[in-house]
């Protein structure tokens, strides 16, 4: 009963994380007329100041001292927050610059550029059905590069800058709280020494639009990092299959935003290369369901072991009647 409770409750977490980073396009417009990298200053500055208050309540500091401690791991840290900082930066430009489509398609092809570079990377081997998702999405990009007239850039530096840290998070090997409140710590002199800067020259938007504005641009931090909370006790409460199944509601709801909400176009080219991306992931998804329940199956047969040989009957075998 309490598994189920459990399990219950980490897809509550898991809508909710999904659900929020799926109508995030709707926060960063309201903090015009704040620019991107501006907005991304204070997502930084303030978001650390969101998980410290977090780990305090915790109390969990000893994986700092051991952090520190690993040069190794320090720099896979602070290359991650490199590459967390350009996601961030170009999926803010791309919402206030109207292409909240294109930066939906980033997350759609994320999962298939996380598989390819599994192959590229980490050697790994990927199976028939996988090699034809991945051959469907590059399709995909090709289509998508004609409707465009020129490469979807918007959504390929989203899937690989998020697949990439994606790839160095599970080198870390560290929880979400901490990994990011090391990422927020080592971009926050740099996002603070931008703010100090924009407002010795008297560009700086916190002060100059009114304390309504400042708290917006405060409450990025919260907007961060409570998803962020949310997807970290989904995670080690469902299966990893369902959790990857929720993972496509963001791009999901950012796509029917993009479409209905701010009224982007779609000619049909990029129709064509969505429906070609959404194939792609329909083959990926049945094909992880189906490992998924055939190593579900071999544990459950190894678990069980062989059937133990009938126990020979106590009772005489009756003799046949004879005519």
């Amino acid at each position: 009963m309490k598994a189920e409770n459990d399990q219950r409750t980490g897809l509550l977490y898991g809508f909710a994380s999904y659900g929020m980073w799926g109508i995030v396009p709707l926060f960063w417009p309201l903090l015009q007329p704040a620019g991107a990298i501006e907005i991304l200053a204070h997502r930084m500055v303030w978001s650390l100041a969101v998980v410290a208050v977090a780990l305090l309540a915790l109390r969990r500091w000893a994986w700092v001292a051991e952090l520190v401690r690993q040069p190794r791991k320090l720099a896979l840290t602070a290359l991650a927050a490199a590459l967390v900082t350009v996601n961030w930066g170009v999926y803010i430009w791309s919402v206030n610059n109207g292409a909240v489509v294109e930066a939906s398609l980033g997350y759609f092809i994320n999962p298939l550029v996380t598989i390819a570079l599994g192959v590229l990377v980490l050697g790994e081997r990927l199976r028939r059905t996988q090699w034809a998702a991945v051959g469907i999405a590059v399709a995909a990009v090709l289509v998508l590069a004609v409707g465009y007239g020129r490469p979807p850039w918007i959504s390929l530096i989203l899937a690989f800058s998020f697949a990439l840290y994606g790839l160095i998070k599970k080198q870390l090997g560290m929880g979400g709280l901490e990994s990011l409140t090391a990422e927020t710590v080592i971009m926050f002199l740099p996002a603070l020494g931008y703010l100090l800067w924009l407002g010795a020259r008297g560009e700086s938007t916190f002060t100059a639009q009114g304390p309504g504005h400042a708290a917006l641009l405060a409450s990025a931090g919260l907007v961060t990092a409570i998803p962020l909370i949310c997807f970290g006790a989904a995670a080690i409460r469902v299966p990893l299959s369902t959790l990857g199944l929720l993972q496509y509601m963001a791009p999901i709801f950012q796509f029917g935003l993009g479409v209905l909400y701010f009224h982007e176009a779609m000619p049909p080219a990029r129709w064509a290369g969505f429906s070609l991306v959404w194939v792609a992931l329909s083959i990926l998804t049945w094909d992880a369901l189906r490992t998924a329940h055939r190593a579900r199956a071999l544990r459950l047969d190894t678990l069980a072991g062989p059937l133990p040989a009938p126990l020979p009957s106590a009772l005489p075998t009756p003799a046949r009647e004879t005519a």
